[in-house]
């Protein structure tokens, strides 16, 4: 397997700290932008590098030769009444990242989106889709990943709602929009994205919550 030289961003959050993990374990060089007095927080092996995802000014001269980049930055715990935290932090970190990545060369960016379309959260999943589609028109190789609610420590409340996703599942009407909006699980979403670092598409590729649960049980 060929080492890739990988740049996170998000890279010390509840997903970003398992993949760079996994990443390191697999053989390959990884980057994470952090905060100052942050760096502490990455796994060891992890290249930090100090500065600001709300200025992509700030990290731009350090992305290269970085050949993949990895948006993982978002707010904590999304939810309906966090729509101005969405326009502030995920909108702007990503968009800036998008710039930032193309600006360097990068060959292969992935980004962390959310499944859609669903109920409630519809401006968070509305400024998703504005940075699939501003990543679609980039001209760089996309792969974009689409969980709905990732479990894990300190994620886990959705648990009580895996009997709904069961019946759900059982109904013809209601089968697609519950595997569509389907639970996954940390392991599952970190070993979708090493996938996907280490077998980089050609053009866009999406990757929904059946093919992640596929390609963490073919991992």
């Amino acid at each position: 397997m060929e080492n890739i030289s990988v740049f996170v961003t998000g890279g010390t959050g509840y997903i970003g700290t398992p993949l760079i993990r996994m990443l390191l374990d697999r053989g390959h060089k990884v980057r994470a932008l952090v905060r100052p007095s942050s760096d502490k927080k990455l796994p060891a092996g992890c290249e930090a590098v100090v500065g600001n995802a709300l200025d992509s000014d700030s990290y731009t001269s350090c992305i290269p030769p970085s050949h993949t980049f990895v948006q993982l930055v978002g707010v904590a715990h999304p939810s309906p009444s966090k729509s101005a935290e969405f326009q502030a932090i995920d909108r702007a970190c990503a968009l800036g990242a998008i710039a930032a990545a193309k600006n360097a060369g990068i060959q292969h960016f992935v980004y962390l989106s959310v499944a859609h379309p669903a109920p409630m959260m519809k401006s968070y999943i509305a400024i998703r889709a504005e940075c699939e589609s501003v990543l679609h028109s980039s001209g760089m190789n996309v792969t974009i990943v689409r969980p709905w609610y990732v479990l894990g420590p300190g994620h886990r409340w959705p648990y009580a709602l895996l009997p709904m996703y069961w019946i759900c599942d059982l109904i013809p009407s209601t089968r697609d929009g519950a595997r569509r909006l389907g639970l996954v699980t940390l392991p599952q979403i970190t070993r979708t994205l090493v996938s996907a670092i280490e077998n980089p598409c050609v053009g866009a590729r999406i990757i929904e919550v059946p093919q992640i649960r596929a390609a963490a049980a073919n991992a």
